[in-house]
């Protein structure tokens, strides 16, 4: 029934007009493209599909568990390297979406 009372509106918009009469001011949208830099986001999908990512933590999380992954200053410092660069592709990935990286310290 309010579906053919709105004539072609959308339903939100035909019950806010309904409510708020000739005050009411159109509603702002995201738009249906959220991407602002393509150019990043080919560099974060790319480096992504070129990675091995999400196996190699499973073996770091798998020998770990197991007791098997000797901590070693070396180690340590090329667990800091792999965290920064996921890091990076994150920060990248939502630049490129438009948003803001949250600040770390």
């Amino acid at each position: 029934m309010l579906d053919c009372a709105s004539a072609g509106m959308s339903l939100g918009a035909y019950i806010r007009e309904k409510i708020l009469g000739d005050d009411v001011s159109p509603r702002h949208t995201r738009g249906k493209f959220p991407v602002k830099d393509h150019a990043a986001l080919g560099r974060v999908l790319g480096a992504l599909g070129a990675s091995r990512l999400s196996s190699n933590l499973n073996q770091l999380a798998k020998a770990v568990n197991s007791g098997s992954l000797p901590v070693t200053p070396e180690t340590e410092t090329d667990l800091a390297e792999a965290c920064a660069s996921i890091l990076q592709l994150r920060n990248d990935l939502l630049r490129a979406l438009g948003s803001i990286p949250e600040a770390r310290p």
